[in-house]
């Protein structure tokens, strides 16, 4: 009788141990719990012809230029590498054209979504992206921005994951160019009307033309089956991947994924460039391009502008 209790007492050690480390062994497989996710990024393109509609010196050959690289500026695809905490989301590197890479271009393209690494932490709630502004470097680093998001009860399936439906009301950055919208030209036109005659001695304000809205609606699609609080650029706050989300003139979709792979990705912070928060970036963009605006309407497009230290 007292070997057999022995016996017992040894089996159900046996069996607590293999538990532990079937535990531990679980345990750290969700610690190191990794993804990749591309996504297809695509902002709907400004009506060119009616912007540029009466003006000779834009010719059909320098409109189909600018309106070919308006559209490579606004179509990007992107990876994002993310586990349980952390994330980087970065533009898919490309060789551009020989030509194509200019400087101008790479600034609007920074504007317009694109450029630099956006990292976001979201057990300590904090973002970081470096920027690069008219020869300048930013690293942007500020607390994740929380939106309020509303569950809803509508799914549909995004490359055989089956997404929920979440929605909520997005603050505009004044550095994110794709939310700008030309005003209708009644609105432009009555505001010209009220102008004075006299306007030389006063500035213009680069944003007459176009109007920048304070909150857009936000549609996102996000995975219960891949259970990480992450998503694409700043989005994350849902019980599940978000696989895609739109504005009112943006849509980002992702296209392929995979988890857990042998060769994991380093998920590191951003460090090079001048430290600002959001909204000191914000005014740094918005006060030098109306700058530059005031520069060509007095005739001095051509000189340099200056960011200081």
């Amino acid at each position: 009788m007292k070997k057999h209790l022995i016996f017992l007492m040894m089996l159900v050690s046996i069996s607590n141990s293999y538990a532990q480390k079937q535990q531990g062994t679980s345990a750290m497989g969700t610690q190191e719990f990794q993804g990749m996710a591309v996504y297809e990024s695509k902002t709907s393109t400004p009506d060119m012809k009616s912007r540029f509609s009466g003006n000779r010196e834009i010719t059909p050959e320098m409109q189909k230029s600018i309106e070919e690289r308006m559209k490579k500026m606004l179509e990007k695809t992107f990876i994002l590498n993310f586990d349980k905490a952390a994330s980087i989301y970065k533009e898919d590197e490309r060789l551009d054209a020989p030509g194509q890479n200019n400087g101008g271009f790479r600034m609007m393209s920074s504007m317009m979504g694109g450029g630099g690494t956006y990292y976001k932490n979201v057990k300590e709630k904090t973002f970081s992206v470096d920027k690069e502004f008219m020869g300048k470097e930013f690293l942007v680093k500020d607390t994740l921005p929380k939106l309020q998001w509303k569950l809803e009860g509508e799914t549909k399936q995004i490359g055989g994951y089956t997404c929920y439906k979440a929605t909520a009301v997005k603050q505009v950055a004044r550095s994110d160019f794709r939310n700008f919208r030309q005003k209708k030209q009644e609105e432009t036109k009555e505001a010209k009307d009220k102008k004075p005659e006299k306007t030389e001695d006063k500035k213009t304000n680069f944003m007459d033309d176009f109007e920048m809205p304070k909150e857009v609606n936000v549609t996102a699609w996000y995975a219960p089956e891949i259970p990480v609080n992450q998503g694409p650029e700043g989005y994350w706050g849902l019980p599940g991947l978000i696989l895609e989300v739109s504005d009112d003139k943006t849509v980002i979709l992702c296209s392929k994924i995979v988890l857990n792979s042998k060769e994991k990705a380093a998920i590191k912070a951003p460090s090079k460039g001048k430290v600002v928060t959001q909204k000191e970036y914000d005014e740094i963009v918005t006060a030098k391009m109306e700058e530059m605006q005031e520069q060509f309407r007095r005739g001095g497009g051509r000189q340099g502008i200056r960011i200081g230290n």
